[in-house]
């Protein structure tokens, strides 16, 4: 059964059409021979970002987005945590706009839980390369 919720912690729920983007992400993990089982997106600012990476990564710093997987075999689940704060920051820092950017930490997260790594040498230009593709599709799906 799939199962996608957006929530909000300390922010507005960014201007996304949710249906569209709930039926994007079951396209993506289907081309990536996957199905979606539970999926969980909480907006927040950067400091929910920042405790939450320090509590659960013991990581000090500022990001994007944070993917916690839940995923088993085929069924990608998890809960994703994103920083709207971030995602301007870094809308400006790239040149894009902010929606542009906003949709590409969304799939971002998806892409991690089919498999895809951006850490390693060579793994960042892939994980963009699915990330773009994933971007083709929802422009394809908003223009049927």
């Amino acid at each position: 059964m799939v199962e996608i919720n957006f929530m909000t912690q300390n922010v507005p729920m960014p201007a996304l059409d949710l249906e569209l983007t709930r039926r994007w992400l079951v396209e993506v993990t289907r081309c990536h021979d996957r199905v979606v089982g539970r999926l969980s997106y909480v907006f927040c600012d950067d400091e929910y970002i920042l405790e939450t990476n320090r509590k659960f990564l013991n990581h000090d710093y500022f990001t994007d987005i944070i993917t916690f997987d839940y995923t088993n075999r085929r069924r990608v689940s998890g809960d994703m945590v994103i920083s709207l704060d971030t995602v301007r920051t870094n809308a400006e820092l790239f040149g894009r706009s902010y929606d542009e950017e906003l949709r590409r930490v969304v799939v971002h997260g998806v892409l991690h839980l089919c498999g895809i790594n951006d850490k390693g040498p060579g793994e960042r230009e892939i994980m963009e390369m699915h990330e773009n593709e994933a971007l083709k599709l929802l422009d394809e799906l908003n223009n049927n």
